[in-house]
């Protein structure tokens, strides 16, 4: 039998150098999008934070990470979106174990 819903998080990095508004409308678009297939468990914006390693010569970003519960399929649109998405340096979207 197919799992109907499963857990999820996704964690990704916004490029410091947008403007807040900018910042605010990515944040704001990836939440309602899970939200449209799915259910946000939990959602943590952070304030600027230095990365481990530069990417494209930058060393800071604002992570967010979003906890969340969709069918099976919605990860794979959702990591499509976030990589045709300008400001978004980086993404990884996992299965949680709770």
């Amino acid at each position: 039998m197919a799992k109907t819903s499963e857990k999820y998080e996704v964690m990704y990095i916004i490029n410091p150098n947008l403007e807040e508004e900018a910042r605010t409308a990515i944040v704001e678009k990836f939440k309602a999008l899970v939200e449209a297939n799915g259910t946000i468990d939990e959602m943590t914006v952070s304030e600027k934070q230095k990365l481990a390693y530069e990417i494209n010569y930058i060393g800071e970003g604002y992570y967010v990470l979003i906890k969340f519960t969709s069918a099976p399929g919605f990860p794979a649109e959702l990591d499509r979106v976030l990589g045709i998405t300008d400001g978004i340096m980086r993404s990884l979207i996992t299965l949680r174990v709770d």
